[in-house]
């Protein structure tokens, strides 16, 4: 009797190179949704920090009466960021009654410089970002079509 050899077991070169590619296109596919993913969660941070420190001036305001610290500055000092911070909170003193506070984007930490989230005394938001994201007026921009939080 004669029987036919046995192929051995593996992948063809075809069969590997087949399957690199599918890889391929799924992760040029699903890495940028996921680096902007993670980069919309830092924002979120931010918001949330610049939201908390607002709330540390009013109270300041309602037992001094003044935003002023009595040497020409806001009366919250902002917090020094973590080396994980993907921002950095800074305040600007405009008078006895006014000030804005910006969350400003860490390049160390990842973000680019040019993501910047404001919001004043009276609670007026604005964002701008980087090529590509769409500055906002009267909100917080926290995806690259200008969407508002």
């Amino acid at each position: 009797m004669y029987s036919a050899p046995r192929r051995p077991g593996g992948f063809t070169l075809i069969e590997v190179m087949i399957t690199v590619a599918i890889v391929g296109v799924l992760a040029a596919i699903a890495l940028p949704s996921y680096f902007e993913y993670i980069q919309r969660s830092k924002i979120i941070d931010a918001t949330t920090k610049l939201g908390d420190y607002r709330a540390q001036m009013e109270k300041f305001f309602l037992d001094n009466r003044t935003y002023d610290n009595g040497g020409g500055a806001c009366g919250i000092t902002p917090p020094t960021p973590a080396g994980g911070d993907a921002f950095e909170i800074s305040c600007a003193f405009g008078s006895a009654t006014t000030y804005t506070a910006t969350a400003t984007g860490r390049p160390a930490a990842g973000m680019s410089a040019d993501f910047k989230y404001h919001i004043t005394q009276a609670g007026v938001k604005s964002s701008a970002g980087p090529t590509g994201w769409t500055s906002a007026t009267g909100c917080w921009a926290v995806r690259k079509d200008g969407s508002c939080q």
